[in-house]
């Protein structure tokens, strides 16, 4: 700056603003050779264009960190449920484990019959579709 701290905020006429955002599309850096052409056309010195462009990155790399950010807290969110989940069915499996006798009303005897082929017990549902296994070799 020139020091004296009268810098009033550039504001840009539409077209302007235009050209730099068009520009910005095709390359978000220029070279001193762009930016001094640029300069020229829209009246500006090169530093203001510079500085622009400057400004313009900053605002992308920001919008790009917030739309990141928001994707990692969905994938959080998400992997916190499947953690809630899978403790769940750990617990539960626990349980079954310490005391299956308590867990024996789940398979009412009803439903499970023996094969008769390979002498297992199997669900009813099953019990059409077992095959024996193969004899080992």
């Amino acid at each position: 700056g020139n020091g004296d701290g009268s810098r009033k905020k550039l504001r840009l006429s539409k077209e302007q603003a235009l050209v730099l955002e068009e520009t910005f599309k095709e390359h978000s850096t220029l070279n001193p050779k762009q930016k001094l052409a640029l300069a020229k056309q829209l009246n500006l010195r090169t530093r203001q264009v510079e500085v622009w462009f400057q400004n313009r990155r900053a605002r992308t790399k920001l919008k790009q960190t917030e739309v990141d950010c928001e994707y990692l807290k969905k994938c959080c969110d998400n992997l916190t449920e499947e953690n809630r989940r899978l403790q769940k069915e750990v617990s539960e499996l626990r349980a079954l484990k310490l005391s299956p006798h308590l867990y024996m009303h789940m398979t009412p005897p009803t439903t499970l019959t023996m094969c008769p082929s390979c002498e297992r017990v199997s669900t009813s549902s099953s019990a059409a579709a077992a095959v024996p296994p193969p004899p080992p070799p």
